[in-house]
């Protein structure tokens, strides 16, 4: 369903019919689900956040203006919430490391990478991305795995927009380095 059908629950809660916000926490929970246990890497934390954000928002649902799609406003309050419970508990955010890796370094790693197994492949990416730290993850996960586009993932973690790209760009070359340093040596020494 498209944003129109999120709107027409959305003025139903505001009409006193509370019931109707049962169809945006069906339709979204996975989603917040997914970047909470991105986010904080552990099941019970992520399902304790995901609830906390749907009573946030239905709590809130009367800030919500509209500017940005639902699922927008959705995620920035999972990402706060994730943000604020790692602080509180003082879990460690990692900072990102500047990689350096010409184009060509990047031509090469994707030829190899089509000549193993696609199963392979996507075990490795997933460990990849593990190696990430959270924020980073949740980058990587909004932008290729979620579609977001750039400036929603901005409004989402109130980063500007060319942090974003930035940091995109860093955790690629973190997970480029993994992969190059993890899948096996034969597919690595093919020239």
């Amino acid at each position: 369903m498209n944003r129109k059908d999120d709107h027409y629950y959305i003025e139903q809660v505001a009409n006193g019919n509370v019931a109707a916000f049962s169809y945006l926490v069906e339709k979204y929970r996975d989603m917040v689900y997914g970047l909470s246990l991105k986010m904080l890497r552990n099941t019970e934390d992520a399902e304790e956040l995901a609830q906390d954000t749907f009573v946030k928002a239905f709590q809130s649902l009367s800030s919500y203006q509209g500017k940005s799609k639902f699922s927008t406003w959705l995620y920035r309050i999972t990402y706060n919430g994730a943000i604020t419970l790692m602080r509180k508990r003082k879990l460690e955010l990692y900072s990102l490391d500047e990689q350096r890796l010409s184009d060509e370094d990047e031509l090469t790693i994707g030829n190899r990478l089509t000549e193993i197994d696609q199963e392979e492949l996507a075990e490795s990416l997933k460990k990849a991305m593990e190696e990430l730290p959270a924020d980073d993850q949740v980058l990587i996960t909004l932008f290729y795995y979620e579609d977001q586009r750039v400036e929603d993932i901005a409004h989402i973690t109130g980063l500007s927009a060319s942090n974003v790209k930035v940091k995109i760009h860093r955790a690629r070359k973190k997970m480029y380095l993994y992969l190059k340093e993890n899948l096996e040596e034969a597919v690595f020494n093919v020239l």
